[in-house]
């Protein structure tokens, strides 16, 4: 590092000199800064080793084989791994010009380092290095759905009832962190949970109550902030230096996914029903490694898996995905991130990931590889509604969680810029009503407040919870919020407030609110108000309508195609994987929580995004992990996506909302680009009767099959080279099947595993009319545990330069069906 230091009396200087000192000083600031590298080095780590190195035994893992970290092999190994990451930066710089943050050891061989870029380009050169990626970011991506998807009456009962949902079975949460005093994760006196050897993991304990962090329904909690700290990014007033969720985000997800069943959710005194997990007998494991206001890093989310994987958590919940693939790395599926995600199936862990919330336009996905699986939103068939009476008669819709005003009774409406209490505070907004000193008491009390929405709620600067605040402060009845000037497809979620209150969003209807305030309202020369005779009635928004048209996938949920490398080119791979409920979600909240204004200080909130969406899968899985503990994280991908549906609960084909021409929102018919395989089933996915396997092997052939793919880079990521190939990346034998690039005939080939009882499939298939589909054989009988092959045959009949979509159906005679979509584009030769 550079130092300045000046000897001597009074400098007087010319500008020729001050010009040198600003050059230098700019030098100083590019040169002494630095940055976070994740660092890839020879040798495979614990999972892939072989043996060959002498001293030490091989710790290789087989394909869904766990890791057994008490052993002395691997505690030896690792630390050999450790030993040689600190004797590489020990030789190559000198003692306090980096820092390591992280060594990762057991599903990558490398570590995490803070250096400067020239120090990287040492590393880059040195020896025994294979790669150096710069750190990049990611990003964050229930009452009622439990019911919507079937599992008290359907699924739970098959395996003991709720009480036993899920038991022993954990998942771990790569999120935000958890509160952990909270109803949905405590331990009840009443079932209280036993001993789990099989997971290892650490309980870090709170600082400021000395207790620890689990009690046997949270098994596991640790945060990771090394590259958070180093970048200069956290905070630890906000993010706090320990497992506890300063966010919100996190005790959502794990909620969701594994809460407590029977949880009265509680806001502002008012019951919105009860909340329960998927599986909430499931133990809960806590990675933390996203903080509040950044997101986070993926050096301290690639280390929250390596931990994560030893500690032995079953399945992994990733409600996160990275801005963007990383600069350094020219292929999607080969970097830190997901080559981590690879060992970690390897090894035998569920892995899902949030599709992300880039939609509705294609090619938004942030998860991209075909060992996890990746998770679509859809809106499930709860709407909250609610309305507002003017004193004409009129009726305008709009959406409030709010008790009605009082019955048969008329209230006065008052604008907030009617009732400001002196014209100098015009510069704080008063129409949003922020600051309740700003307007007149005396003329709010009693009256229905009337305010607007502008963009300062769009962007989080203004509240619903605070408009309730300051209408409740000044006395109102209630209040009405306009939508004024945001952009057109804004996306309004309904809030619960602890006053009568309705947020009108259409603007159409404003204006008729407005129109008519106006008319009714009588003023002097000067615009002052002489008297206000407009007047309303709010209506009951607590109570949910359920819709028959449900699902429907979400407006954000991210959408396909896939995409291979920057080239922008297709993948033969489908993404997303699946759908499940993502949007307006009840589950846990962190009272320390500032990611969510409306929900400050909260026990609950409803909130939406593919996070989670994401959970809901994590907590299906985990049942059909307890019902099926042997089964392959491919097996259990497969019995969701197979098993799943494309029609909603009117029997109709499940839509999508969509932009139209003008930004506003539309319905259109959903394709496998929006949901994968379609809506989650989790009673028939604890019966697939057929299951699509595959294993470390068939994903190298995909990787070593993928058009483009850098063979040096996969070898650096994998540790073996391509011996074995799948022809076409096509031809990876999971349940969907996409071919990106149709030339005339193509066959693709699949193999089917009967989990079941002996049982006859006959095979059918359809396609959209530019592309002709052909199965052989049209049946096959599969004994017990036996395999069977099938082909596909697809053939380009017009050139349309669209996809084209369809299916294929395997009908069994004990009643199983199995499902998989047919994606593919077909091309001049």
């Amino acid at each position: 590092m550079m130092m300045f230091l000046v000897v001597g009396g009074p400098l007087k200087m010319k500008a020729v000199d001050c010009l040198f000192i600003i050059i230098v000083i700019f030098c100083f600031l590019v040169i002494g800064k630095s940055d976070i590298y994740i660092v890839t080095i020879e040798g495979e780590p614990v999972t892939s080793y072989r043996g060959g190195v002498s001293g030490f035994k091989a710790t290789a893992v087989e394909f869904n084989e766990n890791l057994d970290v008490t052993s002395d092999h691997v505690t030896s190994y690792s630390h050999h791994l450790e030993l040689k990451h600190d004797t590489l930066l020990e030789t190559l710089f000198d003692q306090g010009t980096y820092k390591k943050l992280y060594s990762y050891k057991h599903l990558i061989n490398g570590f995490a380092v803070d250096v400067s870029p020239e120090q990287a380009e040492t590393l880059r050169l040195a020896n025994g290095v294979k790669s150096v990626d710069k750190d990049w970011k990611v990003k964050k991506l229930t009452t009622h759905t439990p019911q919507f998807l079937g599992l008290p009456t359907g699924v739970w009962p098959s395996g003991g009832g709720f009480e036993r949902a899920g038991e022993d079975i954990v998942i771990g949460f790569i999120d935000s962190g958890i509160f952990p005093n909270h109803p949905s994760f405590e331990n009840r006196k009443t079932q209280p949970y036993g001993p789990l050897p099989k997971y290892r993991g650490k309980c870090e304990v709170d600082s400021d109550t000395k207790k620890s962090f689990c009690n046997g329904k949270i098994v596991g909690a640790q945060h990771f902030a090394e590259a958070a700290i180093a970048a200069g990014s956290f905070n630890p007033s906000v993010d706090y230096a320990s497992p506890m969720d300063g966010d919100g985000h996190g005790s959502h997800t794990a909620a969701i996914a594994a809460g407590n069943n029977g949880i009265p959710v509680r806001v502002h005194g008012y019951e919105f029903g009860k909340a329960s997990g998927m599986a909430p007998r499931a133990r809960i494991a806590v990675y933390k490694a996203l903080y509040r206001l950044f997101g986070g890093f993926v050096a301290d989310v690639v280390a929250a898996i390596e931990m994560a994987v030893h500690d032995g958590v079953d399945i992994l919940n990733l409600s996160v995905g990275p801005n963007s693939p990383p600069a350094t790395t020219r292929t999607t599926f080969l970097n830190p991130f997901d080559a981590t995600l690879l060992s970690a199936v390897k090894a035998g862990v569920f892995v899902v990931q949030a599709a992300g919330n880039g939609g509705p336009f294609a090619k938004s996905l942030v998860s991209y590889s075909p060992w996890i699986v990746s998770v679509a939103a859809a809106v499930d068939d709860r709407r909250y509604k609610n309305h507002l009476t003017l004193g004409n008669g009129k009726i305008l819709a709009g959406i409030g969680l709010s008790p009605s005003t009082r019955l048969n009774q008329k209230y006065t409406l008052v604008a907030a810029n009617d009732v400001v209490l002196d014209s100098s505070v015009m510069k704080f907004s008063p129409t949003d009503c922020q600051r309740p000193e700003v307007l007149n008491k005396n003329l709010v009390k009693g009256n229905i407040l009337l305010c607007g929405y502008s963009f300062n709620f769009v962007m989080g600067s203004a509240s619903v919870k605070k408009v309730a605040e300051t209408a409740k402060s000044l006395g109102a009845v209630g209040f009405v919020l306009a939508v004024e000037n945001v952009s057109p497809g804004t996306k309004f979620d309904p809030v619960p407030m602890g006053m009568p209150g309705i947020l009108i969003f259409d603007i159409s209807k404003s204006m008729e609110l407005i129109d008519y305030y106006k008319a009714s309202t009588t003023r002097d020369w000067t615009g002052r108000v002489k008297s206000f005779k407009a007047t309303g009635t709010i209506g009951d928004g607590l109570e949910p309508i359920l819709h028959k048209s449900a699902p429907i996938v979400a407006l954000f949920s991210a959408r396909g195609p896939n995409i291979r490398d920057y080239t922008f080119r297709d993948a033969d791979l489908l993404k997303p994987d699946i759908l499940a409920p993502g949007a307006l979600i009840w589950a846990s909240w962190s009272p320390n929580g500032t990611d969510e204004a409306n929900y400050i200080g909260e026990n609950f909130a409803m909130i939406s995004g593919t996070s989670m969406a994401a959970p809901h899968i994590a907590g299906i899985s985990a049942l059909i992990k307890q019902k099926h503990p042997h089964w392959s994280p491919a097996a259990i991908k497969s019995a969701l996506m197979t098993s799943s549906n494309t029609l909603d609960r009117a029997e109709k084909p499940i839509l999508a909302e969509q932009y139209s021409g003008t930004e506003t929102l539309t319905f259109v018919s959903a394709t496998p680009f929006d949901y994968g395989s379609g809506h989650v089933n989790p009673r028939a996915a604890l019966d697939p009767g057929l299951i699509f396997d595959a294993g470390y092997e068939d994903y190298l052939g995909f990787l070593c099959t993928t058009p483009g793919i850098d063979y040096h880079e996969l070898l650096k990521y994998t540790h073996r080279p391509c011996n074995y190939t799948l022809g076409h990346p096509y031809n990876l034998n999971t349940p969907s099947i996409t071919v990106s690039h149709l030339v005339r005939t193509q066959t693709i080939t699949r193999t089917v595993t009967n989990i079941n009882e002996e049982e006859t499939y006959t095979i059918t298939s359809k396609m959209a009319p530019a592309i002709s589909i052909e199965t052989s054989p049209p049946s096959m009988t599969i004994r017990p545990g036996a395999s069977h092959k099938f082909t596909v045959t697809l053939t380009v009949r017009s050139i349309t330069r669209s996809y084209s979509f369809g299916e294929v159906l395997l009908k069994g005679s004990r009643g199983h069906k199995v499902r998989i979509p047919v994606v593919a584009m077909g091309y001049k030769r």
